[in-house]
């Protein structure tokens, strides 16, 4: 009997210190959750000053700052299409104050396509992706190309002959343009330039038949072409006439994702913390508006949705380099 009493008291004595173990990692989790952040917070931008991506983290400084408590401090780290600057994310330490602006698909094509980028895809840790640039199909204002079918039409009967701009190989122009090809059984040439401007300046100037570029610069030379498709999931509020792929027939999206990223292993609690920043910026008066009149796509993608966007991107891309 007596014995029976001690193994119940040991018993009982394991559960109160497991209870008080769990009790304390939870005031632990909660106690990281409410001090993070206690310093400022380094905002990488793997491109130069003046980009989209550089606009909109100056955008969204002021918002942090106010809502984190800390100083947001933005610093560039171009190089290599953006590899450089999310090499060294991946790499550091993860504690929540060094984060990087990230693009999909870039993180997930330069992996793909090179094995020399010092990154993978899953070494970076989405926190939120916030805004889109759909990337749509144009051809010039007097082109005898009125549709997306005309264009497929015409790539039928001249296998190989249209000329098609757009911005780098491995870039989310490229891949548009390999989706199309694919779905829409065709064959045309593609030709990439150094940026989403000099495509712009080739086509305008009459060098390449057809071009595939972001909605941002469409908005700037609407009056000059004839946009016959756009990338976006829905209608594209700045440009409601467009018909996106999809409602022309061809089973595709096309865009350049723009949000923010941690390294490997950050806390989740500190994910949390900094996700829920980021994504109320969106919910700030007059923001999405702004991007709409810029050419911009709003997005509200949390960290886990954002990982599942991602992979199912991932999986969309490794199909087209088998």
């Amino acid at each position: 009997m007596r014995k029976a009493f001690y193994m119940l008291m040991a018993v009982a004595g394991l559960l109160v210190l497991l209870t008080s173990c769990s009790s304390s990692v939870t005031e632990k989790s909660k106690e990281k959750q409410n001090s993070f952040p206690e310093k400022s917070i380094t905002y990488s931008i793997p491109f130069e000053p003046g980009g989209q991506s550089d606009i909109e983290a100056r955008r969204q400084q002021p918002f942090l700052e106010k809502s984190l408590g800390q100083k947001i401090v933005i610093q560039y780290k171009p190089g290599g299409g953006g590899s450089v600057g999310w090499n060294e994310l991946a790499n550091k330490k993860p504690d929540g104050y060094f984060i990087a602006g990230i693009n999909i698909p870039h993180i997930i094509l330069q992996p793909l396509a090179n094995n020399d980028t010092g990154y993978k895809t899953e070494d970076i840790v989405p926190v939120a992706i916030f805004q889109a640039t759909p990337i749509a199909i144009a051809v010039a204002k007097d082109s005898e190309i009125e549709t997306l079918d005309d264009l497929v039409k015409k790539a039928k009967e001249s296998p190989g002959k249209i000329t098609v701009s757009g911005s780098g190989h491995h870039s989310g122009h490229h891949m548009a343009f390999l989706q199309l090809q694919d779905l829409a059984g065709i064959e045309m040439q593609y030709v990439p330039f150094d940026g989403a401007g000099p495509s712009m300046q080739a086509f305008l100037g009459g060098n390449t038949d057809v071009i595939l570029a972001n909605s941002s610069d469409l908005l700037t030379y609407t009056d000059e072409m004839n946009i016959l498709a756009i990338g976006s999931e829905g209608t594209f509020e700045p440009m409601p006439e467009i018909p996106t792929f999809k409602e022309a027939g061809y089973d595709m999206t096309a865009s350049i994702d723009r949000g923010v990223g941690v390294p490997p292993g950050t806390d989740p609690e500190v994910i949390n913390v900094l996700e829920k920043a980021f994504l109320d910026i969106l919910e700030e008066p007059g923001i999405k508006d702004q991007m709409y009149q810029e050419g911009f796509e709003p997005k509200t993608l949390g960290h886990q949705e954002s990982l599942e966007y991602i992979e199912m991107k991932t999986k969309e891309y490794e199909s087209m380099y088998e």
